[in-house]
């Protein structure tokens, strides 16, 4: 399931940003011609926000989040996992906390137009807490993957691939 989830979020993230492209492309002819479209740029940042979300996500599932891990990587397989399982746990705390504040956030801005667009800025807001929520269920799952096999094999939750080689997000 997670690789259908990865497709997903892959297809989403890269029609957000074709239509970003599109939406930039255009408006700046538009605005050429003396004809500019004032609600293209609100629409761009909407959804630019989104595909932050969207690519953070995307990063978490690849482990391929930036770490500092110097002193972490020297610990052995096991205490490792269980300080990874720890950093997770304050992780998911954040996230948790983000959702919240974020949703009380959209509630208050139910009503506030975003820029000159019409667009209600709850569309942007409501992006924090949906994206929270979307990366603590990954990294509920990473942890729990990696706790359920600790006992045949120590993989550590924040680690990428031992090849140290960059992989392609989008197939």
């Amino acid at each position: 399931m997670s690789g259908m989830v990865l497709r997903v979020e892959a297809w989403l993230a890269s029609a957000l940003l074709a239509v970003i492209v599109f939406l930039v492309f255009i408006a700046g002819i538009m605005r050429w011609f003396g004809e500019p479209l004032i609600w293209s740029v609100d629409l761009a940042q909407l959804l630019f926000v989104w595909i932050s979300f969207l690519g953070a996500d995307m990063a978490l599932r690849k482990r391929a989040h930036i770490g500092i891990d110097y002193l972490v990587r020297r610990l052995p397989g096991r205490p490792r996992v269980v300080l990874d399982a720890l950093l997770a746990a304050v992780c998911i705390a954040f996230l948790g906390i983000m959702a919240v504040l974020g949703y009380r956030l959209t509630m208050l801005n139910l009503e506030r137009q975003f820029g000159d667009s019409g667009i209600p800025y709850a569309f942007v807001t409501i992006a924090v807490p949906a994206g929270c929520v979307l990366l603590a269920l990954t990294l509920l799952g990473q942890t729990w993957e990696s706790l359920r096999r600790l006992r045949t094999e120590a993989r550590p939750i924040f680690a990428g691939g031992s090849s140290g080689e960059i992989e392609e997000l989008v197939p």
